[in-house]
């Protein structure tokens, strides 16, 4: 039997416990405003690479396809988002941010980008840009054989 990694030492739970410290103050920064992470992370995508493709969003805001086509008529409702459906392609479909989406975004980005920067400050730049690209380098990992 092979020992399992003491749980203080273990991968996952380590990436929970550094998500849950970076998290916090954003979910604070939300609750504001009353809109949720993960709608949050549709938001920013949209803003970011302009309207898209339901399943493009999803893997962008790292959310899964039905629980985000559970989130775009909430969105929608709210003015948030917008969706079409290109007439070339009637299954498909495809949001963008509004004006409204926007203007929610302007209004917390000065708190995020202090979060971030405290972030920044506590952890170090150079340490923070390498956190960022050895990320990057794990998520190019094919672990499902």
């Amino acid at each position: 039997m092979t020992d399992l990694r003491r749980t203080r030492r273990s991968l996952p739970i380590a990436l929970l416990r550094s998500r849950e410290t970076v998290m916090g103050p954003i979910r604070d920064m939300l609750a504001q405003s009353g809109v949720n992470e993960q709608k949050w992370r549709v938001l920013r995508v949209l803003q970011e690479s302009g309207p898209m493709e339901l399943s493009a969003v999803a893997q962008a805001a790292c959310l899964l396809l039905p629980s985000l086509t559970r989130m775009v008529r909430p969105l929608e409702e709210e003015g948030l988002i917008r969706r079409e459906v290109p007439p070339e392609d009637r299954r498909k479909v495809v949001i963008a941010v509004t004006p409204a989406g926007e203007a929610l975004i302007h209004a917390h980005s000065a708190e995020s980008a202090a979060i971030f920067a405290a972030i920044e400050a506590q952890f170090g730049h150079e340490k923070l840009e390498l956190l960022l690209d050895l990320l990057e380098e794990l998520q190019r990992l094919d672990l499902r054989r």
